[in-house]
């Protein structure tokens, strides 16, 4: 099945958060191309450990492509990753949602991690 066909039955999801200026990029795209979504604001309704656990399902880099280590917040938290388990670190993510890069953007089979316009044309057909 064609990636345009699946979308068209599956449903978007866009985690984002309003200041971020990736993400408003992200929208404007999504707008302009007249791309049905649902908005879910990353901070009052993060993904939960069970959404983030199929969202590293579907990266190609694991938790390196979804975890913003450069954040000040992740800087803040002085943990090692490393030590964790998986669970433990999903319900870190669930809990501290601005650990996450953003926006994400995904069908269920498919991830898009920040602005790439480019991954979006694909995605959507």
């Amino acid at each position: 099945m064609a990636v345009a066909e699946r979308t068209r039955t599956q449903k978007l999801t866009f985690f984002t958060y309003p200041s971020c200026t990736s993400c408003r990029k992200a929208k404007a795209w999504l707008a302009e191309n007249g791309v049905h979504y649902e908005e879910r604001h990353l901070f009052k309704n993060p993904p939960t450990s069970e959404e983030l656990l199929e969202i590293i399902k579907m990266t190609t880099n694991g938790l390196d492509e979804i975890l913003s280590t450069r954040s000040q917040r992740f800087k803040n938290l002085d943990v090692d990753i490393e030590e964790m388990s998986v669970s433990e670190l999903l319900e870190l993510l669930s809990e501290e949602p601005q650990l996450l890069k953003r926006p994400i953007l995904t069908d269920g089979e498919n991830l898009i991690v920040g602005f790439n316009q480019s991954a979006m044309k694909n995605l959507l057909g």
